[in-house]
């Protein structure tokens, strides 16, 4: 929804906490929900890990606006779903939610929420209570299936869970 930017990106950075450079973690070194290779494409430029551990406030809210709310249209979700969809996306990249929804509303599932998709969103005769469970549902049952679920299934379940909490809470403000 317009306007929930900045709402869902505090969400956000609750739950993606300081710099972590985990073994396990395909991502590598990541700060603020921002790995190495994210930061890289969007200054455009070769960056350190050190540049990373120290990336300004405004790189955060522009990178995320940039790579994540927009490439979901976000803008033109429904209040609750917005937040659903970013958090997946910052966890998992943004193709894999935007399928999830694409095949729900009757969109073609090519992973980019562009117009048409948005149309079908507008269409869609199920609930937006509905899309926040069933989203959530596809990305547990997402992480059950990676090979990593072991070491970090624990924390997305957990990460996916407060987020199903708080996009319901919005989208019942909403509905008041």
């Amino acid at each position: 929804m317009e306007n929930n930017f900045v709402k869902c990106l505090e969400i956000i950075l609750e739950h993606e906490g300081g710099f972590v450079d985990h073994p396990k973690d395909p991502g590598g070194a990541t700060n603020k929900g921002v790995t190495l290779k994210t930061y890289k494409e969007f200054l455009k430029k070769d960056v350190s890990v050190d540049d990373l551990k120290n990336i300004p406030e405004e790189h955060l809210e522009s990178l995320y606006k940039e790579k994540f709310w927009n490439k979901l249209s976000a803008d033109e979700l429904p209040n609750g779903l917005d937040l659903t969809m970013f958090d997946w996306a910052v966890n998992s990249g943004f193709t894999k939610p935007a399928k999830s929804l694409q095949l729900i509303i009757g969109a073609v599932s090519d992973g980019y929420l562009g117009p048409n998709s948005i149309k079908s969103l507008n269409k869609f005769d199920g609930d937006t209570q509905g899309l926040i469970n069933y989203i959530c549902d596809e990305r547990e049952e997402f992480y059950h299936n990676l090979s990593t679920f072991e070491t970090f299934g624990k924390g997305w379940l957990r990460r996916t869970s407060e987020t199903r909490e708080k996009a319901l809470e919005m989208y019942f403000e909403e509905e008041e």
